[in-house]
């Protein structure tokens, strides 16, 4: 393969399992949150041990570990960082995304630790870069309001590194500064609790007078669409753009694994080709397309985004795909282990999701048990035996179309 430059490409990592999924199918470092000081205080997150473990096999696959400390904390949570930052200094952390000032402040006094700047932080100018750079950060996570372009400028004007979003759920509030959960449901969204208040359906409130001359009018307008970089992902590469971020980190293992691979896989092409024209375009699309999403956008990725980021429909799953279950370990030319996600029935059609190369389809002819036992039918949380697939190995995971489930 080349030696052409292509940026870091940077996965969710919302548990240890979906860790070692991201970079297992491609990506080159993942982010992640302990049990406190982060803003995903609803993903599982993980604890002491399982930091220890994620390192380790991060760096074991030379992969970067980035955790996040971008919660707003009062001086209560400060005084409990200290202890928290000496732990990610000794298991060799490769960085913390911070969002508060009295926090970065914080990192620098009590650790050697690299500090990047939350999106939360609304760095979105040279000026605020090069004011971040004073104080001590070495990357900035630009807000979603930035383009391609200004980032590159920011990058080239700032001397930082920059990192973008490329793909996932957007906000609709600048930077994701929003307290609208806090009034609808009670939930800081700046300290962890956001409650996605945007997703619902809001309707207007008239005045006696004008409801009787008005229709009632209901919509999702505070929704966004997702975002979908792929098609543009030759211009992040030439702005030398550092790192290139999927949201996600209360998304499945199949959004994980698939995200990472299909990006993984257009970067390894343009570096071996220095081009993204091929036909695997289109596949790559079609990828992203069998994970849970709304409608896509390039948001401000181009140009400003506009009513047309709206999404405007009520949420829904119209994913085709779901998981049928995750490979715990292959036995070649006899059968694979399977942790099963989701039911399915012997004689089924199942779909490999390999590390590299195409998805492969199979027929289920036999599903036992460890035992060798036969099942007629598979539940969630069963662990069994299926037949061997070419090139299976294990954390792969194993897909199936969500109709031929529902007739489970």
């Amino acid at each position: 393969m080349s030696d052409r430059w292509v940026p870091e490409l940077l996965a969710p990592a919302g548990n240890l399992e979906k860790l070692k999924v991201a970079i297992l199918y491609g990506a080159n470092a993942v982010y992640l949150g302990g049990q406190k000081f982060g803003l995903r205080s609803a993903a599982d997150n993980f604890t002491l041990e399982e930091l220890v473990e994620g390192v380790e096999f991060a760096h074991a696959r030379n992969a970067k570990v980035y955790v996040v400390l971008n919660s707003f904390l009062h001086d209560k949570e400060i005084d409990e960082l200290p202890e928290f930052l000496k732990f990610l200094d000794e298991v060799n952390v490769d960085a913390v995304i911070v969002s508060d000032l009295g926090v970065i402040s914080t990192v620098t006094e009590n650790s050697n630790l690299e500090v990047h700047l939350s999106t939360q932080a609304s760095c979105l100018n040279v000026e605020a870069a090069k004011l971040w750079a004073k104080m001590g950060v070495k990357r900035v996570v630009l807000g979603r309001e930035v383009s391609v372009k200004e980032a590159a400028k920011i990058k080239k004007e700032s001397g930082l590194e920059v990192e973008m979003f490329i793909h996932g759920s957007m906000c609709m509030a600048y930077s994701g500064n929003c307290v609208i959960s806090n009034y609808t449901q009670g939930r800081d969204s700046n300290r962890g609790g956001c409650a996605h208040s945007c997703r619902f359906e809001y309707g207007l409130d008239f005045s006696d007078d004008q409801r009787a001359k008005a229709q009632d009018i209901k919509a999702y307008f505070m929704s966004s669409k997702d975002l979908e970089g792929i098609r543009v992902l030759e211009e992040f590469i030439e702005g030398e753009i550092d790192s290139l971020k999927v949201e996600g980190r209360m998304k499945s293992h199949h959004y994980v694994g698939t995200i990472s691979k299909v990006y993984s896989d257009a970067l390894n092409f343009y570096k071996e080709h220095g081009h993204l024209l091929s036909e695997d375009i289109k596949e790559w699309e079609t990828e992203l397309r069998k994970i849970t999403h709304r409608d896509y956008t390039l948001a401000s990725l181009v140009e400003p985004a506009g009513a047309d980021s709206i999404y405007t429909e009520r949420e829904h799953d119209d994913n085709e795909y779901v998981v049928a279950g995750v490979i715990l370990d292959v036995v070649k030319n006899d059968h694979m282990v399977l942790e099963v996600r989701s039911a399915f029935r012997p004689n089924d059609s199942l779909e490999l999701v390999p590390f590299s190369g195409n998805a492969r389809m199979f027929n289920v002819d036999f599903v036992t048990t460890i035992m060798d036992e036969p099942y007629e039918k598979t539940k969630p949380g069963y662990l069994v035996k299926v037949p061997y697939v070419d090139g299976a190995m294990q954390w792969n995971i194993v897909r199936a179309k969500c109709l031929a489930v529902a007739g489970v």
